[in-house]
């Protein structure tokens, strides 16, 4: 029997495959932290998740006829889209995974043969969500939470992301903006201008590059690390804990999030002009540490680095890197990587 998109305040009542997300009355794909996706279908996205059960032709399927999710965004849409069109997204299965790692993740690498098409896509996800609703984690600015909001993101996008996945092209006038800015931080990231520096042990990749970047184009490069530091020219930084690390990553294992707050106070006693640094908590799902002068949305935190003021600082670039090395040398000291840490773990971890 085919799937039916359910509102997510309605999954309480109708028992349902529960995307992206967690709820009791149904059968979890969520990659979500401590999630109780089934280990055979784990992946890293929760759309990789359903493909994997619809593959594996997972024979707890056949006892639901409704999907849902309790928020919108691109990995949550491909999961539920999917099992609404179970042969056509196996079809494109491999192209749909790279969707959903773009979307989440925000790692992108070209030289995959199916990456173009997926960007193309994210980018007309991303622009119809901005243009007929409100941008991603805007939903703290309106009257109703994400849960009741996002319903009618998915009746839209549930019908149109059909048609655009057949055929991208006759969508261009509306990825096409989004897509040309990706590839020309691409091409700035991927330039000489650009140098990489990679500390396996930590988890840790600098990005010294001389102006921010699409989001895509800036974690290109950071596949397989879970903190990155970006370095840009006039002493323009920022820190970054990936989305890798707010879920349970099954590809490889992980040290745990760290707290960015007493590295935000070591940075703001270095400055020399007063100025202050600081940090999100380690539960947000991309804690930003960033010079701070006026406090910004989780909307703007999670919009495109050149979309949002960056401070020049007073500390030189090698102090601040060394600065951001040695805390978290001293914080992962003794710790090894793991896979499925829990809550509890990163919350006791950020504590000591």
């Amino acid at each position: 029997m085919p799937f039916s998109y359910l509102p997510f305040p309605e999954v309480k009542n109708q028992p349902a495959v529960v995307v992206d997300s967690f709820h009791p009355n149904g059968l979890v794909l969520s990659h979500w932290r401590e999630a109780p996706t089934p280990m055979p279908l784990r992946e890293d996205t929760s759309a990789g998740m359903v493909l994997q059960a619809l593959k594996q032709n997972w024979p707890d399927l056949p006892n639901y006829q409704h999907v849902t999710a309790n928020h919108f965004d691109i990995d949550a849409l491909v999961g539920v889209w999917a099992l609404l069109h179970p042969e056509l997204a196996l079809q494109h299965e491999e192209t749909l995974r790279q969707v959903a790692v773009i979307g989440d993740f925000r790692e992108l690498d070209l030289s995959n043969p199916v990456v173009d098409k997926a960007l193309k896509l994210v980018c007309w996800l991303n622009a119809e969500e901005k243009a007929r609703f409100y941008p991603p984690f805007g939903a703290e600015e309106l009257e109703e939470n994400e849960v009741v909001a996002s319903i009618p993101k998915f009746h839209y996008f549930l019908e149109a992301f059909t048609q655009v996945l057949e055929n991208p092209e006759a969508q261009q006038h509306v990825w096409r903006p989004d897509y040309d800015q990706v590839l020309a931080g691409y091409r700035q990231i991927h330039s000489p201008d650009s140098h990489f520096t990679k500390r396996e042990d930590l988890g840790v990749i600098i990005i010294e590059t001389p102006e921010p970047v699409h989001y895509y184009a800036l974690f290109g490069p950071t596949a397989g690390y879970d903190i990155v530091i970006s370095c840009y020219d006039q002493n323009r930084y920022e820190v970054e804990c990936k989305y890798t690390t707010w879920v349970d990553l099954h590809s490889r294992p992980t040290l745990p999030r760290p707290d960015l707050s007493p590295l935000a106070q070591i940075l703001t006693q270095l400055e020399m002009e007063g100025q202050k640094w600081s940090a999100d908590g380690v539960t947000d799902t991309g804690p930003l540490l960033r010079l701070q002068k006026e406090k910004l949305t989780k909307a703007q935190r999670y919009g495109n680095p050149m979309e949002r003021i960056i401070y020049p600082s007073s500390i030189s670039k090698d102090v601040f890197v060394q600065t951001c090395l040695a805390y978290f040398e001293k914080v992962f000291a003794g710790i090894s990587p793991k896979k499925y840490w829990t809550w509890a773990e990163v919350k006791a971890f950020s504590k000591s």
